[in-house]
């Protein structure tokens, strides 16, 4: 059976990552009907994934959504509208490289699958929801490219003082 080799460091960074996720996520723009409220975490969720890599972004985004639910702040019906959003932007990053419009699209992309997805379950007008949803998802076409230079600097940063040690 082979061994899988996790370092200590990479443990560390997707807990933070995991935080920065949780953080942001309970920061919510207000919508129309309870439930349907859109998480500012989405632009920084898109840049973890750009930056970091699909695995970490999933790691990292499963763990936000385990400490979301113990804390309460979620509930199995946020958690799986979170996973599906991030396996549609994860999708698109396989698909398509990162790219600058890859990045900018891929969060309202996830968002646009979401919100289609939760009209089926929730009954209601799929286009309604979508509309709702229109201000986070300019905010994130906006945000995650000056987020993914951000955490490509960090990035860097961590790479060189690692090689360093």
């Amino acid at each position: 059976m082979k061994k899988l080799a996790v370092s200590t460091s990479d443990v560390t960074e997707i807990a933070l990552l995991a935080a920065l996720i949780t953080v942001t996520g309970a920061i919510k723009l207000p919508s129309l009907a309870p439930g349907l409220e859109f998480q500012l975490s989405a632009p920084l969720a898109v840049a973890i994934c750009a930056v970091f890599g699909f695995k970490r972004y999933i790691l990292a985004g499963v763990l936000s959504s385990l400490v979301g639910l113990l804390l309460g702040t979620q509930n199995l019906f946020n958690v799986a509208i979170a996973m599906q959003f991030r396996l549609v932007v994860g999708l698109v990053f396989v698909l398509f490289g990162r790219h600058y419009w890859t990045v900018a699209l891929a969060g309202p992309l996830g968002t646009f699958t979401a919100r289609i997805t939760l009209s089926f379950v929730v009954g209601k007008g799929a286009w309604a929801l979508v509309a709702a949803a229109l201000p986070g998802m300019v905010f994130t076409l906006l945000a995650a490219p000056l987020l993914v230079k951000i955490l490509d600097r960090i990035a860097r940063l961590r790479r060189t003082a690692g090689a360093r040690v």
